[in-house]
């Protein structure tokens, strides 16, 4: 199960998707299994989010249960999925503290760009707050690099700044700049049935593995 606010526009047309993950965690008017879609892919089902989660921020802004609302909904679904993979805005605000208050493991990836440890240090901080008090159970899976373009010198240089910030928390999977990582998502496929042969494919397999091997 996947929620985010761009991702279900690749499994399922717009107006397919009437209710979203806002109408959970905003008002439960909708339960997580109510709004669950299965996708053509196998073993795979959405919980989708649309741009009205934008406003959920707002929403939700002095209720004393706000960072609790995906965990509370979560309890009733997750036994029903084998893994629950949340997607979060790349920011520190109330979804994404629903998505670590929830989460058993976090996955940070990080652009192999200027100014891409800018926030870290914010990221790292609020993680030992998460973990000092609402969910102790969370923990620092991976950092991923990516759009890694080994051409360049900024990218070489992000690459072994993060390898001293974080050490053996970085993946030794490296997701590179890929046409066809970029190219899916138009046509509405993942990489894996739109490219499986391409580089970007091969480079989020071996990424899977990793992931699997941390949990385990």
């Amino acid at each position: 199960m996947s929620d985010g606010p761009g991702g279900p526009l690749t499994f399922f047309p717009l107006e397919e998707v009437p209710h979203s993950v806002y109408d959970v965690l905003a008002d439960h008017q909708k339960t997580l299994a109510e709004i669950v879609k299965p996708t053509k892919y196998a073993n795979l089902a959405v919980a989708p989010a649309k741009i009205a989660l934008a406003k959920l921020e707002a929403n939700l802004a002095g209720q004393f249960d706000a960072p609790y609302r995906l965990k509370d909904a979560l309890a009733a679904t997750r036994n029903d999925f084998d893994v629950i993979l949340i997607d979060t805005p790349p920011t520190l605000g109330i979804m994404t503290v629903n998505a670590l208050v929830a989460a058993s493991f976090l996955l940070v990836p990080i652009q192999a760009a200027y100014y891409a440890l800018e926030g870290t240090d914010d990221l790292l901080e609020t993680l030992e707050r998460i973990r000092a008090r609402p969910n102790p159970d969370l923990h620092l899976l991976g950092v991923l690099i990516t759009l890694f373009d080994k051409r360049t010198n900024v990218a070489r240089d992000i690459l072994k700044q993060v390898h001293k910030v974080f050490g053996d928390k970085v993946f030794k999977t490296v997701i590179g700049k890929n046409v066809r990582l970029e190219e899916s998502p138009a046509y509405k496929e993942t990489i894996f049935s739109f490219a499986p042969d391409s580089s970007g494919a091969g480079e989020y397999e071996a990424l899977a593995r990793e992931v699997l091997q941390r949990v385990k």
